[in-house]
């Protein structure tokens, strides 16, 4: 059988929150959403303490079994029908209090949010969507370490070559962030003739080895590792032809980034806040005997609260452009004008939120002083999650496409399956 490593247990010792009275579908606007979020926030805060490595799947369980990984499936699927506003809001949410936890659904919302646009023209996709709403979580297998471009469909060197019934699988993924913790995992591979193909599998199948050897200086605990093939055996219904929709940009899957970072502000905004508060010594040239009443470490943290408000301002507009890119969708091919717009929008707001977010981790320590940069208070954890997820989509590259977009009208560079 395959085997996922350093699978430890789902809980700690305390006791585990009792989800037999949580309504399903969901509501993200309940009392129920915020016990789950509080939920893993105490979880996130237990296993951070002490120096062994200890996994979310106590919050990945919650999840599953809250349905709120199936939020945006209609509610004649099991879903809430949630717009790309709401998952945002959710993502930001979980990322306040584990921002593992919302990074490691990155790609099954985003599967999600596509299968939904196709769904009315592939009726097997309902078999599916059931699987989710019934708590299934998608991981992914796409990235290698080649010489190739990152977000394009080019020839994979991982193979699908056919074996009687069906085919069989073999290669090696990077960067498989949420598979550690995913029950299926879509795969992109090239066959014979070298057409790449998408393969959705169980992460438990044999031959299926999953690695938990990421090793970044932030989001440590995403599954963002390494997953082999060895002779993995696929069925011919599990196997599809990759779609060549020339429509299609990455907005959602970039500005999910920045709703992890949004959450992540949210947590830099109260710990901030509680520093101030809980302080009771200051230096001898303060403007206040006291840091709660001190005009300038006040100042300090209502610049970093009105990052944070920018921040999320800034993705609820994105978002709003997705979702009228997405509902533009005809036979699943969105309209290229709503979705090139969208992509602007989420690449603007990532070269604004990267540098706001990453200053505003580093002025916590402004408003904490010598004892915040204790090991212990842990608060150099932000910089480092902002700083990891501000790293993928180089800021310096968005930067320059949105200049020659608008000097030039050069339309912004299409990922071809994604929106």
């Amino acid at each position: 059988m395959g085997s996922k490593k350093t699978k430890a247990a789902t809980n700690s010792s305390r006791e585990e929150l009792d989800l037999s009275e949580v309504s399903r579908p969901i509501n993200i606007d309940s009392s129920d959403f915020e016990k789950i979020v509080n939920e893993i926030a105490r979880d996130e805060k237990e296993r951070r303490k002490g120096e062994t490595r200890k996994n979310p799947y106590y919050a990945i369980k919650l999840i599953k079994e809250s349905g709120l990984g199936a939020i945006q499936l209609p509610k004649k699927y099991g879903g809430n029908n949630a717009s790309v506003r709401d998952l945002l809001y959710v993502v930001m949410r979980l990322a306040e209090a584990d921002p593992d936890v919302a990074h490691i659904l990155r790609f099954h919302y985003s599967f999600v949010e596509r299968l939904l646009r196709e769904t009315n023209r592939q009726t097997d996709n309902n078999k599916l969507l059931e699987k989710i709403a019934a708590g299934v979580i998608i991981g992914n297998a796409y990235t290698e370490i080649n010489n190739r471009n990152v977000g394009g469909q080019n020839l994979f060197d991982t193979t699908l070559t056919p074996d009687e019934d069906g085919y069989r699988l073999k290669g090696t993924k990077y960067f498989c962030t949420g598979t550690l913790y995913a029950d299926l995992v879509a795969v992109l591979a090239s066959n014979l003739d070298g057409t790449p193909v998408s393969l959705l599998i169980p992460t438990n199948r044999e031959g299926v080895i999953i690695e938990d050897d990421w090793d970044g200086i932030g989001q440590k605990l995403t599954g963002s590792g390494t997953t082999h093939f060895q002779n993995v055996f696929v069925q011919k219904e599990e196997v599809k032809k990759l779609s060549d929709n020339s429509t299609r940009f990455s907005s959602l899957l970039q500005l999910y980034l920045h709703g992890i970072i949004a959450g992540i502000l949210r947590s830099v905004v109260s710990d901030g806040a509680n520093i101030v508060k809980s302080r009771k010594r200051t230096f001898s040239f303060a403007a206040a005997k006291l840091p709660r009443e001190d005009p300038q470490l006040l100042q300090t943290l209502g610049e970093i609260s009105s990052i944070a408000f920018t921040a999320e301002s800034l993705i609820y507009v994105a978002a709003d452009a997705i979702d009228r890119a997405s509902k533009s969708a005809v036979n699943g091919v969105v309209n290229y004008s709503l979705s090139h717009h969208a992509s602007l929008l989420a690449a603007q707001t990532k070269v604004v939120v990267d540098e706001l977010a990453l200053k505003a981790s580093t002025l916590l320590f402004d408003v904490g002083g010598a004892s915040a940069t204790k090991q212990s208070a842990h608060l150099d954890r932000h910089w480092r999650n902002i700083r990891t997820l501000a790293s993928h989509n180089p800021t310096i590259y968005k930067a320059r496409i949105i200049g020659d977009y608008r000097v030039n009208g050069k339309d912004l560079p299409l990922q071809k399956g994604y929106l």
